[in-house]
């Protein structure tokens, strides 16, 4: 019994290290975005951080990778059947957060996020379970609707608060992590149909410094604003910068 007890030991666990790696560059990114927003609004630097569209074309780019790695990630992991105990705790997890950054910044913050990028993936990956199973072609298809909602259905009719989800409201109300349905959902979409002919080989967890962010975003995301806006509140008041 001694001698078999290692072969009992439970198997490393199996990931995707493209997708973990391609998680963490896009939380480097994001942290560069907000280290610069940072700067900016505490009045250190005076870059567009906010209005230049270069900035917000690199800030929408990163939105877009993590709701398509997040619709990557969904495929995958309903493969063989989508575990609903599983699903429904990262579903807990990712509401859970967007909670805790809907209060925090509702606290410290002119506009609270009340739809943000969290709020976005944990809405996006109930509707796109409808997909899972779709022709490519369906999803694809969907992507393109998605995508084109905002600049033929925008209306008024659409301002109501309880459907500000949906991205349709032609004014909708200020906030800093706004990713509405329409389009936002598209990149979903095309995470789901890109995870169908993608390499996915599983291997034991990489352990470069990249992949070790990636499989740790959630936290990354909800720490890594408190610490750059803190620290650099800190250090102005002292002055070092």
């Amino acid at each position: 019994m001694t001698a078999a007890a290692p072969a009992l030991a439970a198997a490393p666990p199996q990931r995707v290290a493209w997708i973990d790696r391609a998680r963490g560059v896009a939380l480097v990114a994001m942290i560069a975005f907000h280290f610069s927003y940072d700067l900016t609004l505490l009045g250190l630097v005076d870059w567009p951080v906010g209005s230049h569209p270069a900035w917000r074309g690199f800030a929408m780019a990163i939105a877009g990778s993590f709701i398509a790695l997040a619709g990557v990630s969904l495929q995958l992991a309903a493969a063989g059947g989508l575990n609903r105990r599983a699903f429904l705790r990262r579903l807990g997890l990712l509401a859970g957060a967007a909670a805790l950054v809907t209060l925090g910044t509702w606290a410290a913050m002119p506009y609270a996020v009340t739809f943000g990028i969290l709020h976005a993936i944990a809405l996006f990956s109930v509707l796109a379970l409808g997909f899972l199973r779709a022709p490519t072609w369906v999803v694809l298809g969907s992507a393109i609707l998605v995508l084109a909602a905002p600049w033929v259905a925008t209306s008024p009719a659409f301002s109501h608060p309880l459907l500000y989800p949906l991205g349709l409201d032609p004014a909708p109300p200020p906030s800093f992590d706004y990713e509405p349905v329409f389009p936002w959902f598209a990149p979903m979409l095309l995470g789901l149909a890109a995870a169908r002919h993608l390499p996915v080989p599983r291997r034991p967890a990489a352990g470069d410094p990249l992949a070790r962010m990636g499989r740790h975003s959630l936290t990354i995301y909800l720490l890594h604003q408190p610490i750059l806006l803190g620290g650099l509140i800190a250090l102005s008041r002292t002055g070092l910068v």
